[in-house]
């Protein structure tokens, strides 16, 4: 298996020249590239190493507790001393008080490198995040600097036996005691809802106040250890068994009378748990973008290896000299180089802070576009590689199983198709996201002739969805269409910045391409 290699100048590439970065107030190019490096060097010691062996072995029930695959322990410890725990955390709590753009990088790479260990860590910022908007002073300076030391994880506890999606059908229930609440009930599809790396864990829950509806939700934090030092009444009952993901264990939960602390303002549960899920769901999408990645970098390198056939001379030539297999290789570029702009734009823009509705119409379209990428790559990657993509030890074999997740968890991606077209594309965020179109297209004048076309189809199909009786319909194809419209637009200003890349030739082959009118030997 080829080892792990971060694919730090492309992510660079993107945040800056691509994302626009530079916009941004804090935006240190120099500081990027610097923890950026520091990180991969990290990932691709210590973290990558470890994430075969710990497919092989996965997490494990023992006891009541959960042990993680040898390795992860010491790696983890070895995280929080270096400080990637407190990354995000403010400065007054104990971290480094830097922003999501910077997490960004280092949160790709860690994907890349092994994902199950980034989902059991990935889920602090968005917990720091939730405090910092809806906690009170007091709970901020008691629970951030156990993050920003990584003395603590978090968990995301929504999910239960009969409310998956449908957050109204939560049965899991807080009741007052004192100053304190009690939580009962059960949660499921906890990622790593135990584990025995951190010192505690904290749980944020979405429990129910009262029976009426999602106003009757609230937010509650249930950390894993009392003052006392004793264990708080959360109890494992079973570890899920996955297709992927071995090593990160997905737990079921159940809260006896557990103790637990009130999250911002009773009722108010959904809109403070949104922080929290808004920032997993961009996390998601790298998560995407990270196995294309790394399907890339198998694929490339095994196919310039791999000796197969003859030229047109008759001379032995590598996998890369035949069309299909550079069609399959060019693919699998663009889906990384293309869903990394996406998620990079999406983040600049939360980070902008100016255009919030823009942002929120880029969500779900990250979501989706990045996590179908990432299973898309795999599967190509497979293909390049005959039958020893099919086999584990060249690692595409698992980066394909541990892909499949991201359609699914933080909010299945028919989910957000629906939410484009129902609540999104009718309100403000639909015509911020045209006014960007307008933009780019004004921007470049006649030199992209195809983007004016692509916006003007967007608009037709944008009016047919809004005039339709049952918008969800329709929301599918317009979702495909929507990611169809926007990555060339991305390819576009790649194009444009492609000079700024150490390969530039590729960036502009690969936005040729993607830029090309479709169909078959099309020259319109």
């Amino acid at each position: 298996m080829k080892p792990f290699s971060a694919p730090l100048d492309d992510i660079l590439f993107s945040l800056e020249h691509v994302a626009g970065a530079p916009v941004l107030p804090h935006w240190d190019r120099d500081l990027a590239a610097e923890i950026g490096a520091h990180f991969a060097a990290f990932a691709e010691g210590q973290l990558a190493p470890l994430n075969e062996p710990g497919d092989r072995q996965g997490g494990r029930l023992e006891n009541g507790r959960v042990r993680m695959p040898d390795g992860f322990k010491d790696a983890y410890a070895a995280y929080a001393e270096q400080g990637w725990s407190g990354l995000t955390v403010p400065e007054a709590h104990g971290g480094q008080g830097l922003d999501a753009t910077v997490l960004g990088i280092t949160s790709e790479i860690f994907s890349g490198a092994n994902h199950s260990l980034q989902m059991v860590t990935g889920l602090v910022p968005g917990a720091v995040s939730t405090l910092m908007d809806f906690g009170t002073e007091d709970q901020q300076a008691r629970y951030l600097p156990d993050f920003a030391s990584g003395a603590a994880l978090a968990t995301m506890c929504l999910s239960e036996p009969e409310a998956g999606s449908d957050l109204s059908r939560i049965r899991c229930r807080a009741t007052p005691s004192g100053d304190k609440w009690l939580v009962n009930g059960e949660k499921i599809f906890i990622s790593g809802g135990d584990q025995d790396m951190s010192e505690t864990i904290h749980h944020l829950v979405l429990a129910r106040t009262s029976d009426d509806g999602l106003k009757g939700l609230s937010l509650f934090l249930c950390p894993g250890t009392l003052n006392d030092g004793s264990r708080n009444t959360v109890s494992v009952t079973r570890i899920e068994e996955k297709m992927g993901l071995h090593a990160s264990p997905t737990c079921q939960l159940r809260f006896d009378n557990a103790e637990a602390e009130l999250v911002g303002e009773e009722g108010a549960g959904l809109k403070a748990m949104f922080t929290i899920m808004n920032h997993a769901r961009v996390d998601v999408a790298l998560q995407g973008v990270a196995h294309a990645a790394r399907a890339a970098d198998i694929a490339r390198s095994y196919a310039a290896e791999r000796v197969q056939g003859r030229g047109a001379d008759g001379a032995p030539v590598t996998l890369d000299h035949h069309a299909d297999v550079r069609r399959m290789l060019d693919e699998i570029d663009m889906l990384a180089l293309g869903g990394r702009a996406l998620a990079h734009l999406t983040l600049v823009m939360i980070e902008v802070g100016e255009a919030p509705e823009f942002a929120e119409f880029l969500k779900p379209v990250a979501k989706v576009y990045c996590t179908e990428a990432g299973m898309r790559a795999t599967e190509l990657g497979m293909q390049v590689l005959g039958g020893y993509g099919y086999l584990k030890e060249y690692f595409l074999e698992q980066a394909y199983r541990d892909a499949r997740i991201a359609a699914i968890y933080e909010g299945a991606n028919g989910i957000h198709e629906r939410t484009l077209v129902t609540r999104l594309l009718p309100a403000d965020a639909g015509r911020a996201f045209e006014a960007f179109l307008q933009a780019e297209c004004g921007a470049r004048g006649p030199s992209h002739p195809r983007l004016l076309k692509l916006m003007q189809s967007w608009q037709a199909a944008r009016d047919q969805v809004l005039a339709s009786a049952d918008p969800s319909e329709l929301a599918h194809d317009f979702m495909a269409l929507t990611c169809g419209t926007l990555l060339p637009f991305l390819w576009a200003r790649m194009t444009d910045a492609a000079e700024h890349h150490p390969d530039p030739a590729r960036i502009r082959r690969l936005a040729n391409k993607a830029l090309a009118p479709r169909g078959f030997l099309s020259t319109t």
